[in-house]
Order: C-alpha cells, then sequence, then structure tokens
C-alpha cells in the first residue's frame, strides 16, 4: 500500500496555501483552548442568518437529556415561504471535532438548502469534549431531535419530513443519531446527510495515514477529538456506536443516507466503508467522493468548480428526497 497522498484538486491546493498560516491540519489537546477563541469562533456570532431577511432567527432553550442541562436550538424560519402548508426540516449538528463550535457553525449550508428549497433549520448546540465526553455530545443531539420532532408544528414544519444533517464532527453524530432514533424508536426521520463525517475512533485507515500532515485536518487532529471524547477507551474494544457509528454491527433499518467526502482527506475511506456497509445491509445511500477534495473543501473554498458540484448534489439530493 502507497503512504503516496492523492492530489489536491488545483482550485483546492491555492484555497489551501491562503490559510495555510491560520489552519493547520492537526493539533493536540493542548490547542484545544486557544483555538476556542480563535477569530473565526468569534466572528460567527455576528454572521447574519436571516439572509437579508429571508428567515426569522430565533434562540430557543428546551430541555436537555434526563439529570442534564438545558441545550440551546437556533431555529431558522423562512419568512415568505413559496409554498404554503407545514415546510420540511433540516434539523442540523455542527462540526467542530467534537471540541469546538457552536451551532452558528457550518449554519450557512443547510440555510442555502433550506433557501432553495423551503425549509425550517434547526441546529442543536451540544456539550464539548473533553469537559462532557461521551455520551453527553450525542444525548444532547438526540434531545434537541425530541423537542424539534414535538414541536415540529408549532415552528411550521412538517414532523413527518425531517432530515437530520451534519458535518464533520457533526456528521458523526448525525450517524450516531440516526442509529439512536432507530434502536430506540424515537421519532422517524427522512434522511440523513452524513457530509465528510468523522465516524471512526480507531484512526487507522489508509486514508488517514496518506494524508497525515496535509489539508486542514489529520491523524493527529483526529486522535486529539476521539481521545477527547473518549477518553482511555479511544481505540480499544468497548466503544458504544453511538459514540463511534464505524463500530455498528448492524446498519439495517436506517434512513436514506447522503455521503460525501474527498479524496484527498483523511475521512475518505472511512466514509467509503460506511456507504457501503449501509448498501450490504439492504439500505439506501448515494455516495460522492469528489476527486482532489480536502476535508470540508465546500466550506474553505466556496466559489471552486468543484464545491459548486458538491453543494449542488447537496440541494438535488434532499429535493429527490423530499419529492418521495
Amino acid at each position: 500500500m502507497t503512504s503516496v497522498p492523492p492530489p489536491f484538486d488545483p482550485e483546492l491546493s491555492a484555497a489551501l496555501e491562503l490559510i495555510k498560516d491560520v489552519i493547520s491540519p492537526g493539533f493536540t489537546m493542548a490547542d484545544i483552548a486557544t483555538l476556542r477563541q480563535s477569530a473565526g469562533i468569534q466572528l460567527l456570532a455576528e454572521l447574519d442568518l436571516t439572509l437579508d431577511g429571508a428567515f426569522e432567527v430565533q434562540d430557543r432553550t428546551v430541555p436537555g437529556p434526563a439529570d442534564a442541562p438545558e441545550i440551546s436550538l437556533l431555529i431558522c424560519r423562512p419568512v415568505a415561504p413559496a409554498v404554503p402548508g407545514p415546510l420540511p426540516v433540516i434539523y442540523h449538528v455542527h462540526g467542530g471535532g467534537m471540541v469546538l463550535g457552536n451551532n452558528r457553525v457550518g449554519l450557512d449550508v443547510p440555510l442555502a438548502w433550506a433557501q432553495e428549497l423551503g425549509a425550517v433549520v434547526v441546529s442543536v448546540e451540544y456539550r464539548l469534549a473533553p469537559e462532557h465526553p461521551h455520551p453527553a455530545p450525542v444525548e444532547d443531539v438526540y434531545a434537541g431531535l425530541l423537542w424539534t420532532a414535538e414541536h415540529a408544528k408549532e415552528l411550521g414544519g412538517d414532523p413527518e419530513r425531517i432530515v437530520i444533517a451534519g458535518a464533520s464532527a457533526g456528521g458523526g453524530l448525525t450517524a450516531a443519531l440516526a442509529l439512536l432514533l432507530r434502536d430506540r424508536q424515537g421519532p422517524a426521520v427522512i434522511g440523513q446527510m452524513l457530509l465528510c463525517p468523522m465516524l471512526d475512533d480507531r484512526n487507522d485507515t489508509p486514508s488517514g495515514h496518506q494524508m497525515k500532515g496535509l489539508g486542514v485536518w489529520d491523524r493527529t487532529a483526529n486522535e486529539t477529538g476521539w481521545t477527547a471524547l473518549l477518553g482511555e477507551r479511544r481505540g480499544g474494544p468497548d466503544v458504544s456506536p453511538y459514540a463511534s457509528p464505524a463500530r455498528a454491527t448492524d446498519l439495517t433499518g436506517l434512513p436514506p443516507a447522503f455521503l460525501d467526502v474527498g479524496s484527498a482527506e483523511t475521512f475518505r475511506d472511512e466514509t467509503v466503508t460506511y456507504a457501503s456497509r449501509i448498501w450490504q445491509s439492504g439500505g439506501i445511500a448515494e455516495l460522492h467522493v469528489w476527486p482532489g477534495g480536502f476535508h470540508g473543501f465546500d466550506g474553505f473554498a466556496p466559489q471552486a468548480a468543484l464545491s459548486q458540484a458538491a453543494r449542488a448534489a447537496h440541494v438535488d439530493w434532499l429535493r429527490r428526497l423530499l419529492a418521495r
């Protein structure tokens, strides 16, 4: 097996060159506090989530898991939806390696979907590791989904048309949420969008080794995120599939999935394997591997041709899903 990495797409390589002094591919536990105070995180509070008045935005505090704190949901409702009646609901789980971020991170992506398709967006804030290890993050995500399903009509949404979605750590938590909803007989969702998802705590795939020290998220960062979430259990025999969905032995009975990932990123092989296992279990999955894409490329370089193609594929899948 070669350790030579696949090349980055030329446009994306140029984007990486521009951000290389700001974002490095690896970080350690000692870096978490500094990264949480970074300019990028601080700027999130200043984003116009209304998209020039297209959405009404509300912060709402709702019950968390049993014997745990309340959680914050960011609710974005179209002001003048093109179609009358209850709207689809996109339940969004933010990324950040399990250790960073809030419910504004990455929200521009589902808001763009919602603006084009006419949907309500609900973005959940969950407790972060290492202060709050597994199962705190996924239980917060589950509690937020329960509230969203119960109150969907109040939000102008359709409880029968909820799609769960997330990128990176949010993609992993979204996959875990789908497993929890199945196993606890929770509210039904019609689809799961797993974008460059963080699925496997074992951190030992060929793509992980190939991309060491490259891109924006490598094996060092991945080990940091998983260790923060799981502590000494990371990589061992007793890791729950609700923490690390790649550990699930049964992928039957899950909602249709959309998975995408770059060919030049750490999560490539675990994402491809997860899609293959859904098919092997008789499930429905659409998989896109974007040639030369690095982790989260469409967020870092949204104007690149590959990013535009990826974002168009997201909307196309959602449109087909909602038309069923």
